[in-house]
C-alpha cells in the first residue's frame, strides 16, 4: 500500500463493540493526532431513540453524518491528522464523509459475531442497548478495494490491533520528547564558625625579665610566743 498523503483523516468504523473508541484513543496517542468521539455529535433525539432499542433511520443519520463531515473538513482545511470514530455502515454514508474525495481513509475493525455480542453485552455505559447489534450487522456494507479503506481484524489485543493499522498505513508514532533536566538544588554554603576569644585573667610582667610574675606564696607566719608574766613581788612587813 503507497504511503499515506498527509494531511489524512483516519475514520475508525465498525459496528457497535468493534473496539472504535478504544482503538481510535490508543492510536491517538501513539500519532499525537487529534481524536473525536463520533457518538459525541449525534443530536440528543438519535440517543434517545437508539437508548430505547429503536434503530435509526437514514433520515435519523444524515444530520449526524454531515457534522462528522465537518470535522474531518475542518481538520483537513486546517492541515491537521485526525482521528475520528463513525460506523459509516453503508458505502453512501462514507461517501459523504469523503465528499471532497481525498485526505480520509477508512479503518474497517472486523470482529465475528459471538465476539461482538459478549462485547456488547458486558459494556457497561453505553446508550446503545445489544439488541441493536442484529440491526447493524444487517445494514453493514464492508468496504469495497475501490474505497480508501483497510479492513483489520480487531478480534485480539487493541495494542496489537493498532500495531497492524500503523504497520499497514505506514505511520510513525509521535517523537518522544525529551525528558527535562533534572535541577540541583543549589550546594549549601558551609555555616561560618564563630571566632570565639578564650579570656584570660591579665598577667602582670616584670619590668626587669619582661617575663610574666610568679605570685609569690607568702611564708607562713609562726605563732608569736608570750612570756608568762611573772609573779609579782609583795614586800612582807618588817
Amino acid at each position: 500500500m503507497p504511503e499515506l498523503a498527509l494531511p489524512v483523516v483516519l475514520v475508525i468504523m465498525g459496528v457497535s463493540g468493534s473496539g472504535k473508541s478504544t482503538v481510535g484513543g490508543l492510536l491517538s496517542d501513539r500519532l499525537g493526532w487529534t481524536f473525536e468521539e463520533g457518538d459525541s455529535l449525534h443530536p440528543a433525539a438519535n440517543v434517545e431513540k437508539m437508548a430505547a432499542g429503536i434503530p435509526l433511520t437514514d433520515e435519523d443519520r444524515w444530520p449526524w453524518l454531515a457534522k462528522v463531515a465537518d470535522w474531518i473538513d475542518n481538520r483537513l482545511d486546517a492541515g491537521e491528522n485526525g482521528i475520528i470514530t463513525c460506523s459509516a455502515l453503508k458505502r453512501t454514508y462514507r461517501n459523504m464523509l469523503n465528499r471532497r474525495g481525498s485526505g480520509v481513509e477508512f479503518v474497517y475493525l472486523s470482529v465475528g459475531k459471538a465476539e461482538l455480542t459478549e462485547r456488547v453485552e458486558h459494556r457497561p455505559g453505553h446508550f446503545m442497548p445489544a439488541p441493536l447489534l442484529n440491526s447493524q450487522l444487517e445494514t453493514l456494507e464492508p468496504p469495497s478495494p475501490s474505497e480508501p479503506a483497510i479492513d483489520v481484524d480487531a478480534g485480539t489485543d487493541p495494542q496489537l490491533v493498532v500495531d497492524r493499522i500503523m504497520r499497514v498505513l505506514g505511520l510513525r508514532p509521535k517523537p518522544v520528547e525529551p525528558a527535562a533536566p533534572v535541577k540541583k538544588a543549589p550546594a549549601r554554603k558551609p555555616a561560618a564558625q564563630k571566632n570565639t576569644v578564650r579570656k584570660t585573667a591579665p598577667t602582670t610582667r616584670s619590668a626587669k625579665t619582661d617575663q610574666p610574675e610568679q605570685p609569690v606564696e607568702a611564708a607562713p607566719q609562726s605563732p608569736r610566743k608570750t612570756r608568762p608574766a611573772s609573779p609579782r613581788r609583795t614586800q612582807s612587813p618588817s
